[in-house]
């Protein structure tokens, strides 16, 4: 028999109210900032302010512009956009107070005079003058003040802990001690070098981050969102899997561009949650898949998620490195989705649905088929031999053209071109500048993060924490690289309670990848395992935004939807723990790099790969409780236990996992041959 979904009336499943959506708006404000909505000449202002930060970054990508003032000119456009599109609290939303232009016109101030200071600046870093710690200070409080109103209190409270420790170190206990710096010292590094505020953070943000939302907003604007729903809903419906299937490929090549995980959620849980609804999907487990699915934004190529490019500047490796260790474990994660959802159509006794598709697969493909172009050019023009700058500036180039191709997603309207109409008022409207305001706009929360995590990294540089912190977990674990995994595990998940992926990832980077390393863990897996585990915190409370964006669409309940999205989650987010515990699992990340790569064994990347994907097939029936049929208790352990085992890295638990595996897939299948006894 099979297991039935409780699914409220038909009337109201189908149906996503005005609330709901604007219940989920909120939870995308409460990761991206809520901003100012200005109209008049003050909002035509602050878009020309936005579109001038995208075309001088689009321009940096293409001409050479140094360092020096690269970094410092993009934290200016931040801070002063940040200041005026962000309120210092809610009741002044929608208006700017002059404190909000005090704030904005001294962010300028602090980075025209560090410009302006040249090379004598940095040189007195040491030794900073009175009118430099002025400056130095202001730019500490106004990048935190950026951090409270884009992100909330807590990254600029934990950000305060780290200067508070780098001050008064010399009154702590052993081993946390060190001599402590003075105000000026401090200034000194976090604002008249590269290593703290303009550090490796910023640099990111400043080359790579911004240009990445600008072509996901070029994307956007040209329709290809739509398209790529469509597109899943025409390839995939119709079957009893149908409505999960066409979730789980939507946000993939939704949140390919994006590398949003709140934002894949809600664009997508607007349309799909009516069609999971009326298959059988109860509000909880629909919200957990919808959830599941935006998380998939930030681990998948080509775009992942902002501390994918921090990885490859920590690392000093091109970023198609690291779009090459994220493959497999991307492939294995969706896996796992489609394996719950197969496993669901069975679990809730779906059926055959017909959805009404906008057309059909070739028709959509024929006409729209430049988008695919779009999405997959930037790798293309890596292989090519391109830079990632460059890469993406080019794909952004490709998407801006081939928008032509199409009338409806044409970013700028073919009467411009014909002379119909107010020109200017048409490029002011068009869907170009809406594109390269929304590059800008889109950027700026991740942006005062990467601010205020220089901040901290600087901290760390300056006072030799990560390495203080990584022998202090190795004692801990007693030099078990088993144990020493599962605490910076925890580390990692702890600190995603409190703080975005980005800034969690940066500050897990510094303090706890130096313990893995220590013990022999490759550089470029520590960093993978602790950028896997830093995406946790979009699902795990207090921080699940995504998971409460979909309870808010579906009107299931927060925390019931989260642990739903744990459920569908978790198989994909125990592979970390093979590509740190054994050699053989770094084949998962295709050994790091593409020089490695190239000698690699490929009959050892395969073999772990087929270990990993079973791993993920076993837990995934043992924690759905069902596989070809309700699961025994007993079945449900072996499966748990074969998948835990075929995880964990070696041969003996290789061979345990795959015998448990086995004899449950065999007693399921003589079970289903026995004929059913009427009563």
């Amino acid at each position: 028999m099979s297991q039935t979904s409780p699914v409220a009336a038909p009337v109201e499943a189908g149906i996503i109210s005005d609330e709901a959506l604007r219940k989920a708006e909120e939870f995308i404000e409460e990761e991206e900032g809520a901003a100012n909505k200005m109209k008049g000449r003050i909002g035509a202002f602050l878009i020309v302010v936005a579109v001038v930060m995208s075309l001088f970054h689009l321009y940096t990508a293409y001409a050479i512009v140094p360092t020096q003032t690269l970094r410092p000119v993009h934290v200016a456009f931040v801070l002063f956009l940040c200041f005026l599109l962000f309120p210092v609290a809610k009741r002044y939303r929608h208006r700017i107070m002059w404190w909000d232009w005090a704030l904005a016109l001294l962010s300028v101030a602090t980075i025209v005079y560090a410009i302006m200071g040249g090379d004598d600046f940095t040189d007195r870093n040491t030794m900073p003058e009175p009118m430099d710690i002025f400056f130095g200070v202001a730019l500490i409080l106004l990048v935190m003040e950026a951090m409270r109103r884009t992100n909330g209190w807590i990254m600029p409270f934990i950000t305060t802990c780290f200067l508070a420790y780098a001050l008064f170190g010399a009154y702590l206990p052993a081993p946390w001690t060190h001599k402590g710096y003075e105000v000026g010292r401090l200034v000194g590094q976090m604002y008249m070098t590269l290593e703290g505020i303009f550090g490796v953070a910023v640099d990111v943000s400043s080359s790579l981050i911004i240009l990445f939302t600008i072509f996901g907003a070029f994307l956007q604007y040209s329709n290809a969102g739509k398209f790529y729903i469509d597109f899943s809903f025409s390839a995939m419906g119709g079957k009893p899997t149908g409505a999960g299937r066409t979730v789980v490929l939507a946000s993939f090549l939704l949140g390919g561009p994006s590398g949003s995980g709140v934002a894949t959620t809600v664009t997508l849980g607007s349309v799909a949650w009516p069609m999971l609804a009326k298959v059988g999907y109860e509000r909880n487990a629909a919200g957990g898949l919808l959830a599941a699915g935006g998380l998939g934004a930030i681990i998948s190529p080509p775009v992942l998620g902002a501390a994918a490019f921090l990885i490859a500047e920590f690392l000093k490796i091109s970023y198609l490195d690291v779009l090459l260790m994220a493959t497999i474990p991307t492939l294995l994660f969706y896996l796992a989705l489609f394996l719950m959802v197969e496993i669901d159509a069975r679990k809730y006794g779906m059926g055959n649905t017909t959805f009404e598709r906008v057309d059909s697969v070739w028709n959509l493909t024929k006409r729209y088929w430049f988008h695919f172009l779009s999405l997959i050019s930037i790798v293309i023009f890596m292989l090519w031999g391109f830079s990632p700058v460059l890469s993406v500036f080019w794909a952004t180039v490709v998407s801006f053209f081939t928008s032509f191709l199409d009338r409806d997603c044409a970013l700028i309207p073919y009467d411009v071109f014909k002379g119909k109409g107010p020109i200017g008022k048409q490029l002011w409207e068009s869907k170009l500048v809406k594109a390269l305001e929304g590059g800008s706009v889109g950027v700026l929360n991740v942006a005062a993060t990467c601010a205020g995590a220089g901040l901290i990294v600087g901290v760390v540089t300056l006072t030799g924490l990560g390495l203080k912190f990584s022998s202090i977990v190795i004692d801990y674990a007693g030099g078990s690289l088993l144990l020493t995994t599962i605490y910076t595990a925890l580390v990692v998940w702890i600190v995603g309670l409190a703080v975005p992926v980005t800034a969690s990832y940066i500050i897990c980077a510094v303090i706890t990848a130096p313990a893995l390393i220590k013990l022999g863990v490759p550089d470029f897996a520590a960093h993978m395992f602790i950028f896997y585990y830093a995406v946790l915190s979009e699902v795990s409370p207090p921080t699940a935004l995504s998971p409460f964006a979909a309870a808010a669409i579906t009107g299931g309940d927060a925390y019931k939807t989260t642990m739903q999205c744990w459920k569908y989650t978790v198989p994909a987010f125990l592979l970390p723990f093979m590509f740190v515990l054994d050699p053989a699992g770094q084949g998962l990340l295709l050994m790091g790099s593409t020089k490695a790569l190239a000698a690699a064994n490929w009959w050892s990347i395969a073999q772990v790969t087929v270990t990993a994907a079973v791993g993920i097939a076993a837990i995934a029936a043992g924690f759905q409780g069902w596989m070809i049929l309700k699961t025994t208790l007993v079945e449900r352990v072996m499966l748990i236990v074969a998948g835990f085992a075929l995880v964990y890295p070696g041969t003996v638990s290789d061979m345990i996992g795959f015998g448990l595996a086995i004899a449950a897939v065999g007693l399921q299948v003589m079970r289903s041959r026995r004929p059913v006894l009427a009563v």
